[in-house]
């Protein structure tokens, strides 16, 4: 098959969250499958420096903005590690610009002109290039108007008539929603802006347009494609979600086992595989006690967590927790950024539990894959997680996840438990009730366990003895492409100018 990827965000060249992982691995996998895949991104001013080298192609865009047309170009480059072809939609204007979508914490304000352009601006490429695809593989609200342009503008294009499309929510919370007199933006009819279609409250909405007309709908895990369809995590689309539960699916991303998995890593003390793992944990527990100035002792439990500092990752119920935790013999790690009462909030822990609290407030890859190898147990209690990969992380190197049951936590973390252990699939600690009491219940589990040494090194194993590689993940993808395929072509027939009417 040929599929092109479209994401607004990829590594290396561009990165805000986990899109980028899955933008940047997927192509790569789907062509050691031997498939044909290619990459659009915009080429936003952090490119230049992703040390990859990038050429102009000669091809230039006029596409219309507005009522006027709005000039860029086509620049190329290859994604490292691979044959696939990655195309740079170039237009200084919007995209070269400090930060991806925002700048000191405000979304940018034309935003939705910047995502109109550059969503016309994929569909000129593959024309002016001839790419011809099968499947486009549209992600996330910034790639939302692109089935939409498909079905109404370019459907009855040479090469245009046969292209299924695949639309995947990596977070349904972001749909790029914007206000209703911003539809001429768009260069649609105005028909479209009705509760059927691209009309959500009165507002233009990005996320919407994709979910109405794209082919199928995946998302990042089989349990959040069921919670977007009620109305606790469906964000206001929920029925909109149910009336296409049979063309949603749900595959768990996977992780780039070549940057995470202990026997690859250089920045770590000493790598180690499942069957090393008690000796390698041991060097790099003690080397992340040292970075962290705390007490180098190879019999506490040291707990860590990596990423946003915010009510979603639990930090609420983390909160509400850690003193408790912190009376006990403990540690805890945690790398991040976020809301300020959270930052001072740890820096609040540090003092009240002198040897016990590190809290770097930033965010560093390196320090990342370090506190990954060095911690015994992850905390992962999100409020809602659409997939996740940090337990991912954790499971690789040995490290323990305590989670709560929501998202793609609830599909790749196996509670511990009496059946759990005789069948060999325990792999971390699971709680169900999003309470301060349950987690508190759950810790209290964890430390249960913690001396049963052999107990713990059966997790370990366990875990990294799964397979959350790409390889397993691409997989599932291309049947998923082959099922987007035949679903275009039976909607094909039924397709009216105006798209489907749900």
């Amino acid at each position: 098959m040929n599929i092109i990827v479209v994401a607004s965000e990829a590594v290396p060249f561009a990165k805000t969250g986990g899109l980028a992982d899955v933008a940047g691995a997927l192509p790569r996998e789907l062509a050691k499958l031997g498939h044909t895949a290619t990459l659009i991104l915009p080429c936003y001013r952090r490119v230049s420096n992703a040390g990859v080298p990038i050429r102009p192609t000669g091809v230039a865009l006029r596409i219309p903005v507005g009522g006027r047309a709005v000039e860029g170009f086509i620049n190329e480059a290859d994604l490292p590690g691979s044959n696939v072809k990655v195309y740079l939609i170039d237009q200084p204007h919007y995209f070269d610009r400090p930060d991806l979508y925002q700048e000191k914490g405000r979304d940018y304000p034309d935003n939705c002109e910047r995502f109109v352009f550059f969503d016309r601006a994929v569909l000129e490429t593959i024309r002016l290039l001839k790419l011809r695809p099968d499947v486009l593989h549209c992600n996330d609200w910034q790639t939302g108007l692109i089935p939409v342009y498909l079905d109404e503008l370019y459907r009855r294009r040479e090469g245009f008539s046969a292209i299924g499309t695949l639309y995947t929510i990596h977070n349904l919370a972001y749909q790029g929603r914007f206000w209703h007199l911003d539809m001429p933006l768009t260069g649609l009819d105005w028909r479209l802006f009705n509760w059927r279609h691209l009309e959500f409250h009165n507002q233009l909405n990005f996320m919407k347009a994709g979910l109405v007309f794209a082919d199928m709908i995946s998302t990042v895990s089989p349990t959040y494609a069921q919670e977007i369809q009620t109305s606790a995590l469906g964000c206001g689309l929920d029925r909109l979600l149910h009336d296409r539960r049979d063309e949603l699916r749900g595959i768990v991303n996977g992780i780039d086992l070549d940057e995470w998995s202990p026997s690859n890593e250089p920045m770590i003390a000493k790598r180690y595989d499942a069957t090393t793992v008690r000796e390698g944990k041991a060097a790099c527990k003690a080397h992340l006690q040292r970075i962290a100035s705390l007490p180098e002792d190879p019999d506490i439990p040291l707990f860590a967590q990596i990423g946003r500092l915010d009510p979603q990752k639990g930090w609420d119920l983390l909160a509400e927790v850690a003193d408790d935790l912190l009376t006990r013999p403990v540690q805890l790690a945690v790398l991040g950024e976020g809301l300020p009462q959270y930052h001072d909030f740890l820096r609040h822990l540090a003092t009240q539990h002198p040897g016990k609290v590190r809290a770097f407030l930033e965010f560093s890859k390196p320090l990342a894959h370090q506190i990954e190898a060095g911690a015994d147990i992850f905390l992962m209690p999100s409020r809602y997680e659409p997939c996740g990969l940090n337990q991912l992380y954790s499971l690789v190197h040995g490290t323990i996840p305590l989670v709560h049951s929501t998202g793609g936590l609830a599909d790749t973390v196996v509670d511990t438990n009496s059946e759990t252990l005789a069948d060999g699939s325990a792999t971390g600690f699971v709680f169900h009730e999003y309470t301060a009491a349950a987690l508190r219940h759950t810790i209290d589990r964890v430390l249960g366990h913690w001396p049963d040494r052999a107990l713990w090194n059966r997790l370990m194993q366990n875990g990294m003895r799964s397979d959350w590689s790409w390889a397993h993940s691409a997989l599932s993808y291309v049947e998923l492409y082959g099922a987007v395929q035949q679903r275009a072509i039976a909607w094909r027939s039924h397709r009216t100018a105006v798209g489907r009417v749900l």
